[in-house]
């Protein structure tokens, strides 16, 4: 079974500034609703005010891993399945 990575944002730390969405537009996108980052559809598993979950397959390590980095709030986690 291929490797497999769950995305967590803590979406209360989120300040909205799109460097996720910037360095990994797979993943990550902006909610209209609040303009907090969150998982898009395709990984999503669980969205909420405070948290966004989602789980990606290996090829995507390297994009999530440069979001993590990036994000000036260290919103973001990753750990394996």
């Amino acid at each position: 079974m291929p490797a497999r990575y769950r995305i967590i944002i803590d979406r209360v730390a989120c300040i909205g500034c799109e460097v996720a969405e910037n360095h990994c537009p797979e993943i990550f996108m902006l909610s209209s609703g609040d303009g907090k980052c969150s998982i898009k559809p395709r990984y999503n598993v669980k969205t909420d005010d405070t948290v966004s979950i989602g789980i990606i397959p290996e090829s995507l390590l390297h994009c999530a891993e440069e979001a993590v980095d990036a994000c000036p709030v260290s919103a973001i986690m990753i750990e394996p399945t």
